[in-house]
């Protein structure tokens, strides 16, 4: 079980509401990603769903009960910092095992708890090492390590990849993403990359201003976003938008197209010229100026021979065109 229940959840520091008052529900088993620029309000929510933050009104459920005013302890979750928080004089077993020892588990069932925590997170031969010998990437997986011996009802990820170098975060996001459906337990998972929740979540709920903005599957909140701000915000590279004369045109005071939704071809209705052209082998992305609409980012599949200063058409596929009102929210 790991169903989690939000009411009118609100967190005030002083006269200022930091989380306004959320709503939402996470079904158990479910992989959710808090996202959102920094600032937003995601790990706040974080701590609060952990307790380790006090809410300031509102409800909090867990499997039905009201755990609202429940200590950390008591909640039956599980907490992964970004900093791996582990003991350095301490083993891998016996850093996997601390929470258990803690807990005055009995040494029988421990053993079996560490053994099958470290087979599933490949640290079986790694078990008499100390976290000075390991990797950033087997130090992170100690620490989740750590958190699954307690077989807890939710995994609470507080942007756990962040210390870690490029290609480390790609295989550890693959393996965090492997292990929630091996484990089938509710995970919710903080981070500021947008990537990371495209490529992990079953749902995704994007964070602004202590608000949600909305909640999807990643493709939902890629090909039909609520308003601008999820607009701008999912999708790398990012969405262009555009105002004024053109948008009017299709009776909106926005309009959005992606990158990937913008064909290359000489009659295209919109002229411009190449800027910065980025050839990446399997893509080409084009900074291409067109007045009246400004700078537009192209994608094109493969090796396009284009370069800086080449004059080129654009022509938009209307049917993927995203049309927003002058609140921000899309149009039908």
């Amino acid at each position: 079980m790991g169903k989690i229940v939000l009411n009118r959840v609100n967190k005030s520091f002083g006269d200022v509401a930091v989380i306004p008052g959320i709503d939402l529900e996470i079904e158990n088993g479910e992989f959710v990603v808090f996202v959102g620029p920094s600032g937003c309000g995601k790990s706040t929510l974080l701590r609060l769903i952990a307790g380790l933050e006090d809410t300031s009104s509102g409800r909090i459920e867990i499997d039905g009960k009201d755990a609202t005013t429940l200590p950390p302890a008591k909640r039956g979750l599980a907490m992964v910092f970004q900093s791996y928080a582990l003991y350095p004089h301490m083993s891998v077993k016996k850093n996997i095992g601390f929470p258990l020892k803690m807990a005055g588990m009995d040494a029988a069932e421990a053993e079996k708890r560490i053994a099958n925590a470290a087979r599933i997170l490949n640290l079986t031969n790694y078990l008499d090492r100390r976290p000075g010998q390991l990797s950033g990437g087997q130090r992170q997986r100690v620490a989740i390590g750590r958190a699954i011996v307690r077989e807890p009802a939710a995994f609470l990820f507080d942007e756990p990849l962040s210390n870690l170098d490029a290609a480390l975060r790609v295989s550890m996001r693959q393996e965090i993403t492997e292990l929630h459906q091996t484990l089938k337990t509710t995970m919710i998972y903080v981070t500021h990359d947008q990537v990371e929740a495209m490529t992990m979540a079953d749902k995704i709920v994007v964070l602004n201003a202590g608000n949600i903005e909305q909640v999807g599957s990643p493709l939902e909140l890629y090909h039909r976003p609520a308003n601008l701000f999820v607009a701008g915000f999912i999708g790398s590279p990012k969405m262009n938008l555009i105002d004024g004369a053109e948008a009017m045109k299709h009776n909106a005071t926005t309009i959005g197209i992606r990158p990937e939704h913008l064909d290359v071809r000489a009659d295209g209705p919109w002229q411009g010229i190449v800027g910065l052209a980025e050839h990446l082998g399997s893509d080409t992305f084009l900074k291409v100026t067109v007045e009246g609409l400004g700078t537009l980012t192209v994608r094109a599949t493969g090796e396009v021979s284009l370069r800086h200063g080449d004059r080129i058409g654009l022509s938009p596929q209307l049917e993927r065109l995203h049309r927003f009102g002058a609140d921000g929210k899309a149009l039908a």
